[in-house]
Parts: C-alpha cells; sequence; structure tokens
C-alpha cells in the first residue's frame, strides 16, 4: 500500500486533530499527502472589485489615508536601500522604525496600494507601487538578496504577490521568484516555537506567518517552489494547541497579534492542501479568541501577549495603556474571519470583523504623511486616551494601509454559483454583481450603528431571480426586515444569515432593521461585574474631561437603558440617574470611534466600587 492511502486510511481511522498532533510528535511539517486539492469555498468575497464606499467616517478615512500614504516621498522610502548599494540617494531617511530602511512597511504598503488600485481603479497608486518596485529592485543583489529576514521578507511576499494579483503587474513574480529563491538558501529555519515570558516572537522573527503568503504565491504563480517553502514555516507545535479544543491551557503568553496571524497560514494551508485538520484549527482559535482573549472592541492582546483565561484581562484594565495592539490587530482579526467566513459560510464569523471595524482600526487615529500613527488603544478602568505613538513609522503604520484598503472587501459577500448575495456590514456602500444574466447593483444607505436601520435599494435589467441575505449578529434581537416598505417573514435568527430569496425588480427596496439598545459586557466570564458599556457593535465611552460626580452602573440592563438615555444627535446619549438634577451628569455617552486624540474617557466601569473620593 502507498504511503499515501495509508495516510488517507489513517485519517479515515482517527480524529483530524489526532493525526496533527501526531505529525508535531514526529517533528513533520503540518501536511498529509492524502489531502492535495483545494479547500471548499463556500461563499466568496468581492475581493476588492465591484465594491465602493459611499460617504461615511469609514470612507472619509480610506480617502485620507489614500492621501498620506500617495504623498510619502519614493526617494524618502527608497533612501536606505539605494545607499546600502551605493547607488544615488535623493531624500531624506523615513525615521523612526524605518531610520535605516524601509523593511518595516515596503511589502505592506505595496500590498495597500494595489488594493486600492483593485479597489478604486487608483492608476496613480499603481503607478507609485510600480515606481517602487522598479527603483527596489535595482538594489537587490543579483543572488537575490534584499536585505530582508522573516518579517520584512513575508512582507515583501504579500506586496508582490498583490501587486501581481490586484494591480496585474507581471515584473512583479521575477522578482518575487529571485528573492525568494535566495530566501530559500539563506533564511534561518531555527524555528524555534515561542513560549511564555520569551520576548516577543520566537526564533528567527515571526518565522510562523510566512506560510499565507506563500501559498497565496503558489495560488498565483502555479509555481511549486513557493507552496514547497510554505510547508517550511507550518506551526504545529502552536497550531497543534487547537486541533481538538477551542480551550487549550497552555496557549497564552505568546505574542498576540502575530499568533492570530499565524493562523491565516494554517488557514491558507486548509486552502491549498483542502486537509480539514487545518479548518479544525482556525475554528477553534476562533472560538478561543472570542471566548477568553477579546475585550468588549474585540480587541486582544494586553501588553502584545495573549491573556491568560479569566485572569490578564481584568488586571490589564488596572495596569496597562497598551491594551490592544489596534491596527496590526485588527488585520490580523480581519483576515482569520473572513477565512474561516469563505470556508464555512456561517455568519457569526462576521461579527468579530463588525467590532473590530468599528472599535479598532477604524476608531484609531489616522496615519499621517509624516509617519506619526496609532499603535496602542487604551482602555483602563481609571480612563484612557487616544495617542499617536512616540516613534513614526511603525508596524502599525504598514498594516494601516491594508485594513482601510480592506473596508472594500469586508462589506459583501456572494456564493461561487451567482445565486446568492450577502451583506455582512452595514457600511454605506455600493456593490456591483456580475452575474450571467446581467449585473445588479445594490446600493446601502445607513447611519448604522449611530442608527438601528440600513436600506438596500436594487438596480437591474429586467427581472432576476436570487437569494438576498443579510447577517445578524450574535448579539441582536428582534431585528425585522421590510421589503418595498412591507414587513416581511423573514426568519432573523441571531448568529445567522436572514436570507429573502424572490424574483427581483429594479428599484425594489429591502429594509433591515436591527434593535441597538444598551448592554453591559463583562470583561470575562468570572469578573462579571467589570463592564464596557455596548450598543450593537460599537463600544461606548463616557466622556472624563468634566468635573462629575462618581457613579455606579446599575446591576442589569433595563436600568442602564433608564439612566442613559439618547441625546439630540443619533448615537450619543446622556447620564441620568436617579435623584434628578441634584445627580445631573454634563459628560455624555458617546461610541468610542467618535473619541478624538488627548480625550479622556472610560471605557470600563466596576459596578461593585465607587471611586474613592480625592
Amino acid at each position: 500500500m502507498s504511503l499515501t492511502m495509508q495516510r488517507r486510511d489513517f485519517l479515515k481511522a482517527v480524529p483530524a486533530g489526532a493525526f496533527v498532533l501526531a505529525q508535531a510528535a514526529k517533528g513533520e511539517p503540518l501536511i498529509s499527502a492524502a489531502w492535495d486539492s483545494p479547500g471548499a469555498v463556500v461563499l466568496e468575497p468581492f475581493d476588492y472589485m465591484g465594491v465602493k464606499l459611499l460617504g461615511s467616517r469609514w470612507s472619509d478615512q480610506y480617502h485620507a489615508a489614500r492621501e498620506a500614504y500617495y504623498h510619502v516621498s519614493n526617494n524618502d522610502i527608497l533612501k536606505g536601500y539605494r545607499s546600502a548599494a551605493n547607488l544615488d540617494a535623493p531624500g531624506d531617511a523615513l525615521g523612526g522604525w524605518c531610520a535605516r530602511n524601509s523593511n518595516t512597511v515596503l511589502g505592506q504598503w505595496l500590498s495597500g496600494m494595489a488594493r486600492m488600485y483593485r479597489a478604486a481603479g487608483d492608476t496613480e497608486m499603481r503607478d507609485k507601487a510600480i515606481q517602487l518596485i522598479t527603483e527596489f529592485a535595482k538594489t537587490v543583489k543579483p543572488n537575490g538578496d534584499c536585505g530582508m529576514r522573516h518579517y520584512p521578507y513575508d512582507k515583501l511576499v504579500c506586496g508582490l504577490v498583490d501587486m501581481k494579483k490586484y494591480a496585474g503587474y507581471d515584473d512583479a513574480i521575477p522578482l518575487l521568484e529571485r528573492v525568494t529563491d535566495f530566501a530559500m538558501k539563506n533564511l534561518d529555519r531555527e524555528n524555534q516555537p515561542a513560549v511564555p515570558k520569551q520576548i516577543y516572537q520566537g526564533r528567527p522573527h515571526e518565522w510562523y506567518t510566512l506560510a499565507e503568503n506563500l501559498y497565496r504565491a503558489y495560488q498565483v504563480t502555479g509555481n511549486s517552489m513557493f507552496r514547497e517553502f510554505a510547508a517550511v514555516w507550518h506551526y504545529p507545535a502552536f497550531w497543534s494547541k487547537f486541533a481538538d479544543t477551542s480551550s487549550p491551557a497552555d496557549a497564552y503568553g505568546v505574542h498576540a497579534y502575530s499568533h492570530v496571524n499565524t493562523f491565516s497560514s494554517a488557514a491558507m494551508a486548509y486552502a491549498v492542501t483542502g486537509d480539514p485538520a487545518y479548518l479544525r484549527i482556525i475554528k477553534n482559535a476562533y472560538d478561543y479568541m472570542q471566548n477568553t482573549q477579546c475585550y468588549a472592541t474585540g480587541g486582544y492582546g494586553p501588553r502584545e501577549e495573549f491573556a491568560v483565561p479569566d485572569v490578564t484581562l481584568l488586571r490589564s484594565l488596572g495596569l496597562r495603556y497598551d491594551c490592544f495592539e489596534a491596527v496590526c490587530g485588527s488585520w490580523a482579526g480581519f483576515k482569520l474571519s473572513r477565512y474561516l467566513t469563505s470556508f464555512t459560510g456561517a455568519a457569526r464569523y462576521g461579527d468579530w470583523m463588525e467590532r473590530l471595524f468599528y472599535n479598532g482600526v477604524g476608531a484609531s487615529l489616522r496615519f499621517q504623511t509624516t509617519g506619526k500613527n496609532f499603535y496602542y488603544a487604551d482602555y483602563r478602568l481609571a480612563g484612557g486616551m487616544k495617542a499617536y505613538n512616540w516613534e513614526p513609522f511603525t508596524c502599525c503604520s504598514g498594516s494601516y494601509i491594508q485594513n482601510v484598503s480592506d473596508y472594500h472587501n469586508l462589506i459583501y459577500y456572494k456564493d461561487p454559483d451567482g445565486k446568492g448575495l450577502y451583506v455582512n456590514l452595514f457600511v454605506p456602500s455600493e456593490v456591483v454583481w456580475k452575474r450571467a444574466d446581467g449585473d445588479v447593483k445594490m446600493t446601502q444607505t445607513t447611519s448604522y450603528p449611530a442608527e438601528e436601520t440600513s436600506t438596500l435599494t436594487l438596480s437591474m435589467s429586467g427581472t432576476k431571480e436570487f437569494s438576498l441575505s443579510f447577517r445578524v449578529p450574535e448579539w441582536a434581537r428582534g431585528a425585522s426586515v421590510k421589503i418595498n416598505s412591507v414587513a416581511a417573514n423573514v426568519t432573523c435568527a441571531p448568529g445567522t444569515w436572514a436570507t429573502m430569496k424572490r424574483a427581483w425588480n429594479s428599484g425594489d427596496t429591502v429594509e433591515l432593521r436591527i434593535p441597538l439598545p444598551l448592554r453591559m459586557q463583562p470583561i470575562d466570564r468570572v469578573h462579571t461585574d467589570v463592564v464596557a458599556i455596548v450598543r450593537g457593535p460599537a463600544v461606548m465611552a463616557l466622556e472624563a474631561d468634566y468635573h462629575e460626580p462618581n457613579f455606579r452602573l446599575p446591576s442589569n440592563d433595563d436600568d442602564l437603558n433608564q439612566w442613559i438615555v439618547p441625546d439630540t444627535a443619533p448615537g450619543t446619549f446622556l447620564v441620568k440617574l436617579p435623584g434628578g438634577d441634584k445627580e445631573r451628569v454634563r459628560s455624555k455617552v458617546r461610541p468610542y470611534y467618535d473619541m478624538v486624540e488627548s480625550f479622556c474617557y472610560k471605557m470600563y466601569f466596576d459596578r461593585t466600587k465607587l471611586p474613592e473620593p480625592l
């Protein structure tokens, strides 16, 4: 019997997780010859094509980012590389994390520029990226040595893949092949697993994130070199913890962002090989994050570490301002959630995307051409504040452009067979869905989550039959639908897709209503009296820049909705405590994403304690 058949029979006989653990124990790559066909895709994102952001704070954020990145001088970006290659090097070094060269950000900037071109037809941004690649290539040595170790090489692979895939730039691939040939011969493969209390990422630097983009390179090029090199960077020592459980006992203490990011490598291993072990791992990892690692915002990783379940998140509120690496962490969460939505078709994976969209990168301060960027989100019980990082051009300035470009790729999904259109996020936007029987354009008009409704308007030629679905968040109760202003009998169960299948005509409208009462969300499963106020997907914050009476939150959500009442501006609330005017509070409760730079706010509250007077 062949080795392939032996492994196939073995997989039939034992759970997938047991096979993964057996592979890990033998020190073998976490890959099986028994599975060698692409993983199934149930839902497809629009892959940055056909989606347009309409007027909102998030489209404003996207356009501001586009302008900021576009106006960073190419000479400044390239200066370190040209100097090292003894070429003419006009311009000034970027500074901060990019003082020596732009390794920290180059690949991600190329990726973001390519995605902006695909999403918005931004030829100026594509031309900028092509010039960067052309000039950077002149600094790469003939043997393919580009002066990058694991972390920047991984980002460069991503950028070059995206320039081919999304910008149609064929010349990116010969450069990618050249630098990868060198990397295969020279990158350190020590591959030590990260362990608690180890400084950050294990050795060598975040090696376990490399497989994702190398598998993507294989998909784009068909070159088996990339697939073989991707398998080198599998992470069985960590992935196997999630093979059979979403509650591993010893997964905490490792670098948070990169260890969420490594699950995207496992996701791409599933996409390429079809081995269900990988899908099982990332599903369990997602549940581990939601059950034990996330604040109400969807953020995670105080001090950039996975938390000890039911312990560390609470402690961080008293000790740390660096609660969440907001920009990079959002990027990793977006990717893992999108992979799971695509592979499973389950609506529930959109909930994390939504929380990070509103409370993560979507609530961050904007990137500045000077390199100022938001890094850490501050959730401390005593009060927090949004501030730029003290150093410019950090890792988060690399992932910021990818995040805001990704807004186009989070809102809608479609069936691979063209039978259904899915609304994942409720964001002002339009989508053009190309079908064999003609295009369908849908425009989404909404002020969500400030207000409860979103209206979808269809435009098409003739009558077309298809299903239209929208995600009902797991927290949502009482969601409802109107079709052409008439109440529709549509099942809107929390955590599922609410689906309407019918013959549609141009001008048809669908009004979605998702009630948004205030609720209190505990910091973890044990400390249920330390809570954040949440409205829909948006975490609310109390203005903390006034001399106000101290007060405790009530014990239940019904009383909370009596104490905190709508103000005149949608989504903003007044505090009306029992006792009338003598307990009047001037500070308002508003979405965390509304909080501006250097303004004090309170996000978390301890219902058991009244702060001690001075």
